[in-house]
This record gives structure tokens, sequence and C-alpha cells, in this order.
């Protein structure tokens, strides 16, 4: 029995296929936010495997805006050192990761580790607090679209297909995607410079949890032992360097089969008491053609997907959906052009290629580490660095800038500060939730909000500890905020935590959050067009 869908009305704003982190971040911004959305997934709740275990620094602050971070916290942990083994004899430790203190303006500075089951679960229960629910079980089969809605047709587990009409659909559903292909979207790409991997996860004793195990040279392929923060498990990776060597889940990953060739291997006595979840990889680099088709986008590994080096996949997945979140609130709930939904793919795909890029290199600079089998890892792959400079959101309207100044298209640095009360708080909170913010500094005019605006921005004067504190919001005691962003200034921060206007002039503000001021979303960002100072001198003189 086929429940049909009416062509003049919706059962949902927007309709997400996918509840791994990709869908399940996208789906507790759009509940925060009051957009209607229903999210299906066509497997049960449980969902299996480590996978990416990495939380980057900057996935740690959207998480931390989410309302999800603490949970985040006190089930993981940090990665532990690599202790570098040949058979039974020690080879000593060896950090793969570069790692930071927390600074003012970065409060989070390495890596997190906690497998990817855990974070569902996380993300899962926080879509229920929100006031959302998975339904589970439950498979796109086809789809259809209009000029006003997308029809999704969706198996239930009793083998009932439902019709959900929504206004916008967004595929989360993975490297595999149904929505992909029923859409004809190229994905380009090819196979990695790389063995193939047997990976999963084990219940294993007879081994140290006190540090991540890697074997470089063991006989047949590298080993990698590593114990998972959050969980009983060890995550394993086993390459098969043999031409002839090709790994078998079934075969391989059954635990008398396991416990043999890690003996074999690693030389040690290990013994495998359960097999939790396995998996044989082949690495391989793809991007989809287009992120948008009409109503239906597509993100994460349903966009891109990649080699699992670098700990990047699911950080990038995961600010797909970021990006995406709050213009599509913006669109159906607050009177924002369509046009902005553009900027999705003129701001991810850049992102995606060069994580492409960056993944590859990382996975070719481990294959010719023989010493550690893993290469150290910069702090490129923290993600703080990204940036949408040449986005058609971003304006930057200051000139002579210096080159190392905070520009429209940055992410927003954070600062402690106090309130007027001498309470602390810091910038993040301010930027935390659904809205815009605007910060002033200096003696900058405090601009006017357009009519609607209220509570969907948000408008703070920040001073130094020497100003009249009876006008100011914030109060810079440590000077940290001035330091981060500038002297004096306006500067409007989106929704996901990335400036987009920085100027003096306050009408410029105005106009930017006027929505009928459509041409910044349809046309290239005057910070594309304003270079500093020294990029003027390394260009030379203009051409006659």
């Amino acid at each position: 029995m086929r429940r049909e869908a009416s062509r003049d009305t919706y059962d949902t704003d927007v309709l997400i296929v996918g509840a791994g982190p990709t869908g399940l971040t996208l789906a507790c911004d759009l509940a925060r936010r009051g957009v209607g959305c229903r999210i299906v997934e066509r497997g049960g709740r449980g969902f299996p495997g480590t996978r990416g275990a990495g939380i980057q620094p900057r996935t740690r602050e959207i998480f931390e805006d989410l309302g999800v971070l603490e949970a985040v916290h006190a089930a993981g942990g940090t990665y532990p050192l690599i202790m570098r083994w040949d058979g039974n004899t020690r080879l000593g430790t060896f950090d793969m990761l570069e790692r930071h203190d927390p600074t003012p303006d970065r409060p989070y500075g390495e890596m997190w580790m906690l497998p990817q089951w855990r974070t569902v679960e996380i993300l899962t229960t926080r879509l229920e607090q929100l006031g959302g629910r998975v339904e589970f079980g439950s498979e796109l089969t086809t789809l259809t679209q209009d000029t006003d809605a997308v029809t999704a047709t969706v198996r239930r587990p009793g083998g009932a297909e439902d019709l959900i009409r929504a206004r916008y659909l967004v595929a989360a559903d993975g490297g595999r995607s149904t929505v992909r292909k029923s859409l004809d979207v190229g994905f380009d790409g090819a196979m990695l410079d790389s063995p193939p991997m047997l990976i999963g996860d084990a219940m294993i004793d007879g081994l140290s949890r006190d540090h991540w195990n890697v074997w470089p040279t063991a006989p047949g392929g590298m080993v990698s032992l590593s114990p998972i923060k959050g969980a009983e498990t060890f995550y394993f990776l086993l390459l098969f360097t043999a031409p002839d060597a090709q790994p078998d889940a079934d075969r391989d990953a059954r635990p008398d089969a396991l416990q043999h060739l890690l003996q074999h291997r690693t030389g040690h006595d290990l013994t495998i008491r359960e097999i939790r979840w396995s998996s044989v990889l082949r690495p391989r680099a793809a991007m989809a053609d287009r992120f948008r088709v009409s109503r239906v986008f597509l993100a994460g590994d349903a966009a891109h997907t990649h080699s699992p080096t670098g700990g990047q996949g699911l950080n990038t997945s995961v600010q797909d959906a970021y990006n995406l979140g709050w213009k599509l609130g913006a669109v159906l709930l607050h009177g924002a052009p369509p046009t902005l939904l553009d900027s999705y793919q003129a701001e991810r795909r850049k992102v995606a290629a060069d994580l492409l890029e960056r993944t590859t290199r990382i996975l070719g600079e481990d294959r010719k580490d023989t010493d550690t089998g893993f290469s150290q890892r910069g702090s490129d792959t923290h993600q703080l660095d990204l940036h949408y400079r040449d986005s058609p959101l971003a304006e930057e309207r200051r000139e002579a800038l210096a080159d190392d100044a905070l520009q429209a298209g940055d992410r927003a640095p954070d600062a402690p500060c106090t309130d007027r009360a001498g309470s602390p708080i810091r910038l993040f909170d301010v930027f935390r939730g659904p809205h815009f913010t605007v910060l002033a500094f200096g003696d900058s005019p405090m601009p006017q909000l357009p009519e609607g605006a209220e509570g969907t921005v948000h408008a703070y004067r920040v001073s130094d500890a020497t100003a009249h504190i009876r006008t100011a919001d914030i109060i810079d005691t440590a000077g940290h905020a001035h330091r981060a962003y500038a002297d004096t200034g306006l500067f409007l921060v989106r929704p996901d935590g990335y400036i987009a206007l920085a100027t003096h002039d306050p009408a410029e503000v105005t106009a930017y959050l006027s929505w009928r001021h459509a041409g910044v979303f349809t046309t290239p960002g005057p910070s594309a067009g304003r270079r500093t100072d020294a990029a003027r001198r390394r260009e030379g003189p203009a051409a006659p």
C-alpha cells in the first residue's frame, strides 16, 4: 500500500536521506531553527564501526554550538602516542599529530578521539532533545522534482511505500548515494595508489591500551592496532602489500582467522574475543560534478569520497551540513532569496577539492614512511584556517589591510572577555545559536537592523578595559578580541561562524542583512577584488 502525497501540500520543509554524522548534524541545526525536517535512514538504530574517529578542532567548535560538545568530551579522549614495534621489540613512541595548547582565539588545539558510532548516538540523542527523530528502516527508492518541491518514494520496514513531499531534499546517504545516482550526477574519481586494507573493530586481549600500536614493516604489510577512547575495542588496520594478496572480510575477519593473521604478523600472543565490525577498504578519491540539482543537495560522502587518512572525512561532512543548514533556514523562514542556496556549492565544492588533494597527499606520505607507518599530520588538518574569502557571500569593505588581517570569509575567532557585570563571557558564547552576530569595535556606529531582523541578529559593542563600561556590551579585558579582529570596525558573523562582512560603514551592515539586497548572493564577493598592500607589491603595477 502506498500513501500518496498531494502536489498542493508539503509533508516537510526538508527531507534528509541518511542518518550518519552529516544528516544528523543538519537535522539538529534545522530543528533548533524551527525548520520542519524529516530524516530517513535505511538501516536500524545502532551505527556500526569506529570509522571516522577523529574530531578536528573546527568540528569541536561546531559541536559546541550545537550543544553536544560536553557529551563528545565525556565519551572520548585525546589520541595516544604511537608505539612502533618490530615483532616483540619496542622501537619507541611517535606523535603523529600536531598538538597545540588552547589559545584565546582557538580554544581547541588537537584532534579528539571518538568512534563514529558514538558520535552518531550523541547526535541522535540531541536531535530527539530538539523534538526530532530518525525514521529508521526507511529507504529512499526514487525521487522526482517539480518547480515547487521534491517527491520521494520511501520504502518502510514492512515493505509499504510512502510518498514524502518536501520543499528541499538533502542527500547524506554516503559514497554509494542512491540520490546522486538517481539524479545522474557524475562522480568522477580514481582508485588511489595504495594496497587494499582490512579494517574493523575487535575486542583484543594481550596488548596494552596505553599506546596506538603499529608494526610498520610487518610481514605481509603494516599492522595498526589502536585502542579506541570511549569503547572497549581496538581499531585494526592491516595492509595487504603482496601483489596477489587480497583481503576478504568474510574470510579474514573471523575471530580465529584474524587472530592467526595478527599473531603471524606481530609476533604477539593476541586473543581475539569478538569482532564488532569489519570491512575491506580500497581507497578512492572522487567528487560529484555538482553539489546541487535544483531542489536537491549532496552533502558528505554523497558529494565527495577520499582516503580516510588525515581525519578529514567526517569533519568535512559535518561542515557541509553546518554550511547548508543556516542557508536553508534563511530561505524557508526569513525571506532570503533562493539564490542564497547557490552559495553552498560555491563554498563547499572548493573545500572538497582541497580535501581530496590533502588526503591523497597524506596517503602517499604514509606509504613512504616505513619507520612509523604514518606521516606527521600538520595543523592544516585542524580545518581552522579554511575560509570563504572568494565566496559570493564575503564582503570585505575595508582598504589597505595587512596580510595577516582578519578578513571577510575567514573563521570568526573566539576571545575571552567579560560582560558589563564583570562575569566571564566568550565571543563563542554570543555567537552560539542560529543567529547572525554584529560586533562593533572602537567608535564604529552601531548599525540599524532592518525591519524583521529582531531575534535573527544579535549586536554587541566590544570595548577595551579603558572604555566607558556603560557604552559596552562586552569588555575585552585582556585585549584578545581587539588583537584577533581590529581596533575599530564592524564585523558581521554568519550563523556558521564565518565573517560575512567587514566594514566601517553601518549602512553596509543594514544592506547586507536586508535580504532584498539579493546581489550579494549572485555576484562575486567584493573581497575577491580587494587586495592587501603586500599582494599589490607582489603583483607589480597593473598592465597598461
